[in-house]
């Protein structure tokens, strides 16, 4: 017997908008009774899709099936993650921690260091600077002070003490989050649009170049920012110790994070930076307080001002098209509802809003979704970061170098 494809009676437009309405309904009530389970999903589907690569090239070049690829590449993950965490996720957390209660304490006791300060006398070589001789009013130089950086640790404190209070039920959704993904992982059949699978009669096409720009936002993101944290990082946890800087991780990883947060993520490492070494009792080379901290915060200032200046652009290419100021709202939005992650991915959240807020704007006036514009180019793969850094890094030798032959040339002859 055939069955009547036509035996189901189709819904009137009213049925379709109160279902519709239903499901908004009940998707923000799970929203809000599981908020606090969003930035694990978040980050299943960002280290699916960061992973999803890498994966791949271990297919190809290995010539395995996917899943012995996944297999092989989340136990590599699982091995370097617990010898981290062996070796330097407990000391890094104890840094941390430590960190925020030096910054905390320095900061509650600040008005009686501004009274001390006013009777000093700093001598730097031969030049001496008396405050003493100087008509201000420092109470109220230190309240404002006090009300502007406390503000700043407060809200630096809530993010990364987030990290060092809950350090046990960070690693537990780490672990978490890894298990999920691996199984993401392992299901998407190695194609990447199988990671998230949405399908609408009518809209494959629009669906179609949603992903497309999603997956260029994204990989923008992925490919440029992390490695700018990445790099950041590493050079502030060598150039810190060989400073003399205390705690000095802990401040290597704020210098880091602040690079997803513009204007107040460097204000807020300078102003922590400044206090740690200011205070700090032990100087290198037994130099006064005030110099000391001078050159530590100078040498940072132009680091970051080389990274923000000359690579960034290189890495990112302005594949976001985003402003820094909109980005900081973002963040701080972000970071009341996703807390640390929120800053994170503050950046490709916005350019995702953005994308998703013009397509709708244009399909409600009737208008072409996708308008004959400049079409962005791809973001860079990670080989063509690497070798696009390598060749301004031996560019600007190139530059300091000539200048020298041609001087010792001119001497010889």
């Amino acid at each position: 017997m055939i069955k009547n494809l036509d035996a189901s009676p189709r819904w009137s437009a009213t049925t379709k908008l109160l279902v519709s309405f239903i499901l908004i309904g009940v998707v923000a009530f799970l929203l809000y009774r599981f908020s606090n389970l969003l930035p694990p999903l978040l980050m299943i589907f960002v280290i699916a899709y960061l992973l999803h690569p890498v994966t791949n090239l271990i297919s190809r070049g290995l010539r395995l099936s996917w899943k012995a690829s996944v297999n092989i590449l989340y136990l590599v993950i699982l091995i370097v993650l617990i010898g981290l965490l062996t070796l330097g996720g407990v000391g890094l957390v104890g840094q941390v921690q430590s960190l925020i209660k030096s910054v905390q304490d320095i900061v509650a006791n600040l008005p009686t260091y501004v009274e001390q300060f006013s009777t000093r006398v700093f001598e730097i070589g031969p030049f001496k600077f008396d405050v003493s001789t100087l008509q201000l009013d420092l109470n109220t130089i230190s309240q404002q002070l006090l009300s502007f950086v406390q503000p700043l640790l407060g809200r630096t404190g809530n993010l990364v003490g987030t990290i060092a209070s809950g350090a046990a039920e960070i690693f537990g959704w780490t672990f978490f989050v890894l298990i999920v993904s691996y199984f993401v992982m392992i299901e998407s059949s190695g194609l990447r649009k199988d990671l998230l699978k949405v399908e609408i009669p009518g809209y494959e096409e629009d669906l179609n170049r949603l992903g497309n720009e999603l997956s260029r936002i994204w990989n923008a993101f992925l490919r440029g920012q992390i490695i700018i944290f990445v790099l950041a990082t590493g050079i502030y946890s060598i150039l810190l110790p060989i400073l003399g800087v205390r705690y000095a991780l802990g401040i290597a990883l704020m210098a880091g994070l602040a690079k997803f947060l513009p204007y107040i993520g460097p204000a807020i490492t300078w102003v922590v930076m400044a206090l740690v070494t200011f205070f700090q009792p032990q100087k290198p080379f037994d130099l006064q307080p005030l110099l000391y901290m001078l050159i530590v915060v100078v040498i940072t200032s132009v680091i970051d001002q080389i990274i923000d200046s000359f690579i960034t652009p290189r890495i990112m290419a302005r594949t976001l098209k985003v402003h820094p100021a909109a980005v900081l709202v973002t963040a701080l939005i972000a970071a009341n509802l996703l807390g640390l992650l929120g800053v994170i991915i503050a950046s490709p959240f916005l350019a995702t809003f953005m994308l998703l807020g013009r397509y709708i704007m244009r399909k409600m006036f009737d208008l072409d979704p996708w308008p004959h514009t400049e079409v962005a180019p791809p973001p860079p793969s990670i080989s063509e970061l690497i070798k696009n850094l390598v060749q301004f890094v031996r560019s600007r030798f190139a530059k300091t170098g000539k200048p020298n032959k041609e001087k010792n040339n001119e001497r010889q002859s």
